[in-house]
């Protein structure tokens, strides 16, 4: 089975991704891919960009796997549409985990999902599919997080703590033990969850209000 990748978008996330695999994996990345309409520049960290609508005539779904590490956008569903429509076309996804993240040797992964340096995964926790999980995160035991969900750097999470699909945790958010973080939750930066969470609901403060604006608008429609 070939190592090559191609990596969806070429902003940070993208380049992140690019020099984490490049430094610190087996894979080779081999170019970079963006909707057509998004095509602006045709080489990205020395890599051609080529239209994803044009991609398996480029590179066979075969022949090479993909990797979709785009961050947030419409509570993480812009990342979760390209991963399923990179799938529809018969790639095969991969998943990171950096040589610099403290995890179990019988830690479920899902494909395309990062774990970058710093984490911390206790046993008994997993994690989904098509997730990512920035650098210096803890996660405690018995946690789950579901698929296409993202944990913001620094983020604690407790014990037994459930994180539902699409959800967003901020930038050093301290979820309490035992919480359930509903699906397409978005939690700021610095917030402390003391309370199960609302589908779609916006959570700031601590400990955390609940905003009068849905996850979608704060992300990007």
């Amino acid at each position: 089975m070939s190592n090559e990748v191609v990596i969806f978008g070429t902003a940070g996330l993208s380049s992140l991704a690019w020099y984490a695999l490049t430094h610190d994996s087996a894979f080779t990345p081999v170019a970079f891919t963006v909707d057509a309409g998004y095509l602006r520049e045709p080489m990205h960290e020395g890599l051609p960009v080529i239209a994803f609508e044009q991609l398996p005539s480029h590179y066979a779904p075969a022949a090479t796997a993909l990797l979709v590490p785009l961050g947030y956008r419409q509570i993480n569903g812009l990342r979760r549409a390209r991963y399923e429509q990179a799938k529809a076309r018969g790639y095969r996804a991969i998943r990171y985990v950096s040589s610099r993240a403290l995890t179990w040797p019988d830690l479920q992964v899902g494909e395309n999902t990062l774990i970058y340096e710093g984490t911390i995964v206790q046993p008994f926790s997993s994690i989904g599919a098509n997730v990512i999980i920035r650098s210096g995160v803890h996660i405690s035991h018995h946690c789950t997080i579901a698929d296409h969900a993202f944990v913001a750097a620094g983020a604690t999470l407790g014990g037994h703590v459930r994180v539902g699909a699409q959800a967003f945790i901020g930038l050093g958010a301290v979820l309490r033990d035992g919480i359930r973080i509903a699906e397409r939750s978005f939690i700021g930066a610095g917030t402390v969850i003391i309370a199960d969470t609302a589908p779609d609901g916006v959570y700031v403060g601590n400990p955390a209000r609940r905003l009068d604006k849905s996850a979608l608008e704060v992300t990007g429609g």
